[in-house]
Order: structure tokens, then C-alpha cells, then sequence
């Protein structure tokens, strides 16, 4: 029977040494056109480093923290001696591969010392780092300030401004917490900045469908706005542009879904089966209308959707957001549960997501999920006539008379769906 002692040992050593053949199979395969001799450090050079780092990492009982130190100063010392000389030779002043072998040697140190799994898992990010460069290199190229700024405004408010913010309630109604609000706003602000990033990678040439699709992942009355103004300028058909415009509802109609399921789970069982019936409507909807539509387009594809994530429009957001959950709290508290739906048909007009957002926070602080889910599904009927509205007073009588017959069949479905899962699965959350 081995040593289980010796055993892990040998396999730590295993998986230092397999770090290090990782990388320099990497790192010799980005210098495999050099002539013999004149290769960086390869294949051999990069397992030998992840060894000596796990044969240091294995002494370190044995000579203590000093000697460990003095090992590793010795290898670095000579590794940079060496990568110093290479850079004269080569004319070229890139550290990367003097980092890489510095980070083998200490995640071969690490694997025999550490947790083997966090070791394993670095190794191969760091091959994945280094295979990736061109890939990488050309993505930062392409990157716009506005979209490192959206990237970085995302990663501070998440990071940084979320830990900041008091997780408990700090109005007179019991309804604002600072770091959920906060939050909901980063997620809804997520998802925009997701929907602008696959217009991005999918070009330009994708057509109405894909941009509105896209768009709507932002705003999809803005859509529907912007469809009507592309209509009544003859940019496109009325028939293409409200089957674009049924493609946004439908994805608005699902991004609700999504928020219920992330923020009120409760709440999915009741509201989601209409939801879902209203937007595979919709889908159905713009397909027949794209189909029927024969004819070619004048533009080829919708107006490019810009980055959404500005300081002011999430600041706007976040308090509009906190607003919609205060009169929320207090319509429930004076009027009872009957009071959320005259809230959710009003607020419902400007951001469903917000009354979306509002219902899942009174869920998680007591509300029953049936009138939570009827006012979601009240808001949702709301915002998908007041789409209607707008695109008539943008692209016109057949744009919107098209709309109007997509949502109509969206809605009588939706309502149906409704109407026999409701009975079903509301004794499922009490009387």
C-alpha cells in the first residue's frame, strides 16, 4: 500500500510540472518558426521552472521561510539576467514571458503547498492569457471610450460603491434599502450594457430585426419610437418596422420575466406562463410580418444603439426606482394589496421594469406574490398599449395599426394563459 503522504506529493509535483509543460508548450509554439538555439524559453525550460518552483515549495519545511526566499530570489535573479540579455538581442522589451515564468514558478511552489485546484486553475489562465494575445490585442483596438468608461462606471459601482451603501432601510415607510436599490440599478444597467456589446460583435449588418432587438434590451419604447420615425421618413416599410417593433416588445415582455425570476422568484410561477404566452406571440407576430413583407428595405440596417451606461441615466434610474418603490410601499400600506394595481397601471406607462423591480423588493418584505403578479402583468398591458400610442404618433395609422394587431393577439394570449394557470398555482402560495 503507497504512502498517502508520499502519493500527494508526487501528484502536487505531477501538477507543478504539468503547469509549466502548459505554458512552454505555449510559449514554443509561438516561437516554432525560430531557428534551433535561438528559441525563448520553451517546453523543456517552463517544466523544469514549474519543478524547481514545486521542489521549492516541497523544502520550505526544511529551510524555512529564508530559504525558500533565498531559492526563489536566486531563480528570479537569474531568469531576468537572462530575459535582460535575450531583450538586447531581440530588440524587444515585452516582460510578458518574464512574468509567465515567474508566476510558473510560483504556481509550482504553490501546487505542492496550496490548494491544488486554485493552482490547476491559474496555470491554465495563464496559458489562456498567453495564447490569447493577438485575440486580445485586437479587442483593445477596437475598444471605444465610451465603452471602457460603461465597462469601468459597471465595475465602480459594483465594487465600489456597493460595499459603501447601508443594506438596511433608511426611510420613514420601511421601503429604501440603499444597497438592494443599488443594486436592481447595476443589473437593469448589466443588461443594457449586454445588449449594446452583442450589437458590437455582430456587426452592423444584421438588419432592422437584430438592431431593435439589441436596442430593446435598453429601451424598447425607444424602439419603437425610433422604428416610427425610420417609417414615417420611408427609411423602412411599416410592415418591417413594426415587425422590428414586436421583436422589441417581445424581449421587453422577456426581460421581465428574467428580472422576476433574479429578483422575485415567488412571483415567476403566477405572472411567468403569461408572460411566456405573450412573448412567443409577439415572436410568432414579427416572423408573419417579416414573411409578408417581400419587399427590400431602403436601409439595411437599424440606427446603431449607443452605449447606455451614463452617469446621469443611472442616476436617473436608481431614483426613479426608489421613488416607484416609496409609492409603492405606501399605496400598499394605506390602500392594502388592492392599491398596487392602479400604481402599476400608472407606472406601468413609463418603465415596466421599475414596477417589475418594486414588486420583487414589497415581495421580499412580505407581500403576498398573487397581487404582486397582477401588477406586473397590470403594468405589462400598460406599457404595451402605450408603445402602441407612440408608434402611431411616430410612423403613422399602418405602423401602428400593425402593432396594435400583434399586441392585441400578445395580449389576449398572455390573458388566456393566465386565466387557466392562475387557479392552478395560486392555492400553491396561500389563500
Amino acid at each position: 500500500m503507497p504512502d498517502p503522504v508520499l502519493l500527494d506529493l508526487f501528484q502536487r509535483l505531477g501538477l507543478a510540472v504539468g503547469i509549466g509543460f502548459l505554458v512552454g508548450v505555449e510559449r514554443e509554439w509561438k516561437h516554432r518558426d525560430a531557428p534551433e538555439g535561438s528559441r525563448a524559453a520553451g517546453l523543456r525550460t517552463h517544466a523544469i521552472i514549474g519543478l524547481f518552483g514545486g521542489i521549492s515549495g516541497t523544502l520550505l519545511p526544511e529551510v524555512g521561510p529564508l530559504g525558500f526566499s533565498a531559492l526563489a530570489i536566486a531563480f528570479a535573479a537569474a531568469l531576468i539576467a537572462f530575459k535582460i540579455r535575450e531583450s538586447l538581442v531581440d530588440q524587444d522589451i515585452s516582460v510578458t514571458g518574464t512574468i509567465a515564468a515567474l508566476l510558473v514558478f510560483a504556481l509550482g511552489a504553490y501546487a505542492v503547498v496550496g490548494n491544488v485546484t486554485i493552482a490547476a486553475a491559474a496555470g491554465v489562465a495563464l496559458a489562456g492569457f498567453l495564447a490569447f494575445k493577438e485575440a486580445l490585442h485586437d479587442w483593445v483596438d477596437k475598444l471605444t471610450w465610451k465603452e471602457l468608461r460603461s465597462a469601468l462606471l459597471i465595475l465602480a459601482a459594483t465594487a465600489i460603491a456597493l460595499p459603501l451603501l447601508p443594506d438596511r432601510t433608511v426611510d420613514p415607510w420601511d421601503a429604501i434599502n440603499p444597497r438592494e436599490l443599488w443594486l436592481l440599478t447595476i443589473l437593469v444597467a448589466a443588461a443594457s450594457f449586454a445588449g449594446y456589446v452583442a450589437v458590437r460583435v455582430l456587426g452592423s449588418d444584421v438588419g432592422v430585426l437584430a438592431g431593435a432587438a439589441a436596442g430593446s434590451l435598453v429601451s424598447s419604447t425607444v424602439v419603437t419610437a425610433e422604428l416610427g420615425r425610420r417609417v414615417r421618413k420611408d427609411e423602412t416599410h411599416a410592415t418591417v418596422g413594426a415587425s422590428a417593433a414586436s421583436l422589441a416588445a417581445a424581449i421587453s415582455v422577456g426581460r421581465v420575466f428574467a428580472l422576476l425570476a433574479v429578483t422575485a422568484t415567488p412571483v415567476l410561477p403566477l405572472a411567468g406562463p403569461a408572460l411566456i404566452g405573450a412573448v412567443v406571440t409577439f415572436l410568432a407576430a414579427a416572423l408573419v410580418m417579416r414573411w409578408l413583407d417581400r419587399e427590400e428595405t431602403k436601409a439595411e440596417s437599424a440606427q446603431a444603439v449607443q452605449s447606455p451606461l451614463y452617469l446621469s441615466s443611472v442616476a436617473k434610474f436608481a431614483l426613479f426606482l426608489g421613488a416607484v418603490i416609496v409609492v409603492g410601499r405606501i399605496v400598499s400600506e394605506t390602500f392594502g394589496q388592492a392599491g398596487l394595481l392602479p400604481f402599476a397601471a400608472t407606472a406601468g406607462l413609463a418603465d415596466v421594469d421599475a414596477v417589475t423591480l418594486a414588486a420583487g423588493s414589497l415581495v421580499r418584505t412580505g407581500l403576498d406574490p398573487s397581487p404582486a403578479a397582477n401588477a406586473v402583468l397590470v403594468a405589462v398591458v400598460m406599457n404595451t398599449l402605450a408603445k402602441g400610442g407612440i408608434a402611431f404618433a411616430t410612423g403613422g395609422v399602418r405602423y401602428a395599426g400593425l402593432y396594435f394587431a400583434a399586441a392585441g393577439a400578445a395580449l389576449a394570449v398572455g390573458a388566456a394563459v393566465w386565466f387557466l394557470a392562475t387557479p392552478l398555482l395560486a392555492p400553491m402560495f396561500g389563500p
